[in-house]
């Protein structure tokens, strides 16, 4: 419980209050951190009594001189949960240090208090963090996965829509006192299960609620990362999925995630239809069908902007012309060099598909 990181530690916050030599000492008897580093693992025998009698020792100089590697002053038990764990010692003429004492003992076991329940939350972010990630992975729940589920009070005969929420800058540190403050942001009912993963993603797994609300719960939650770290994060949704179907909520979030990220936004699974299959190809074949279909426009930007307004468009050559601030005449003059450079007519279905296609590939 009391290791020699936290003693020293200690140490460290009572020397801020005063100048005073200090010594922490495990239940043993031996000195685990001092403001005399020659003290550091000897044996004090004023702080042994003081852990076995469980009470304040003020030693004299009379009495330091009787006992083994003691000096004068103030020895302090420290109580966790109701137990003994360690010992404070304030060396001095105990009139002076002893008034002291009663506030120091109680920074001390606050000090260990909030570094216990810090390892604790860290511990459960920890517990949390694997077993989803080993839940996203399996087709169905082993009896390990049922097992820890219970510890961590996880309901599996819930449905559940995945979540994956992305930050925009990759280094963003999801340290203790960050990751607390999001856990506490976030809106969240019992059945709902929140993780990070790595410093990049947070995974919520969201009580199955219809969309309009969970878009509302994740822009308000967006925002307050926005807010509070000036990070920038979108997110991907998958569809909803009993506990053994999961996992292909979670790949359907993966695939939302990747349009979010281009548009820096909110994303659900359901409402992508191109982007299902464009998701699937390799950025290979995309390089590979932008050079056969629209290859010759890339040096032609006046073409390629062309084409591109057109589709913003709907392919009215009036509004195109008119957003350009061209002539339709020009516009016409355009589209048949597009046709002649790239062998696609734009006024047929299947080659204006084909160009279509081209210029979203290239603008992923």
């Amino acid at each position: 419980m009391l290791q020699p990181e936290l003693a020293e530690k200690i140490v460290r916050e009572v020397q801020k209050l005063m100048a005073e030599e200090i010594i922490v000492v495990n239940t043993d008897g031996i000195i685990m951190a001092s403001t005399n580093r020659e003290r550091l693992g000897t044996f004090h025998e004023g702080a042994f009594i003081t852990s076995q009698q469980k009470k304040k020792l003020i030693i004299t100089e009379n009495e330091a001189l009787q006992l083994k590697g003691v000096k004068s002053g103030i020895n302090l038990p420290i109580f966790f949960q109701h137990e003994v764990i360690g010992v404070i010692g304030i060396t001095g003429d105990p009139e002076s240090v002893t008034p002291f004492g009663e506030i120091i003992r109680k920074m001390t076991e606050l000090l260990i208090s909030e570094n216990y329940f810090g390892e604790q939350f860290e511990y459960h972010s920890r517990a949390m963090e694997t077993f989803v990630l080993e839940w996203l992975q399996a087709k169905e729940p082993s009896p390990s996965l049922l097992e820890r589920a219970r510890a961590l009070t996880i309901n599996l005969d819930v449905n559940r829509t995945a979540v994956i929420i992305e930050f925009g800058e990759r280094r963003f540190p999801l340290s203790r006192d960050v990751w607390s403050s999001i856990l506490s942001a976030f809106s969240h009912n019992k059945n709902d299960v929140l993780t990070r993963s790595g410093n990049e993603r947070i995974i919520v797994l969201i009580d199955c609620p219809i969309n309009v609300q969970i878009k509302n719960r994740l822009g308000h939650f967006l925002q307050f990362i926005k807010n509070s770290f000036g990070i920038t994060a979108y997110a991907g949704v998958g569809q909803c999925a009993p506990a053994s179907k999961l996992h292909q909520s979670y790949v359907q979030a993966e695939r939302a995630l990747k349009i979010a990220r281009r548009n820096k936004s909110i994303i659900f699974d359901e409402e992508l239809t191109l982007e299902m299959i464009t998701g699937e190809l390799t950025s290979e074949v995309k390089s590979e069908y932008i050079q056969r279909t629209i290859g010759p426009l890339l040096k032609e930007k006046d073409l390629l902007e062309t084409l591109r307004e057109l589709f913003n468009q709907n392919h009215s050559l009036k509004n195109t012309a008119h957003s350009l601030h061209i002539h339709i005449n020009t516009l016409h003059y355009r589209l048949k060099k597009v046709e002649e450079l790239t062998q696609l007519n734009p006024n047929t279905i299947h080659d204006l598909f084909s160009l279509y296609l081209a210029v979203h590939l290239l603008d992923e």
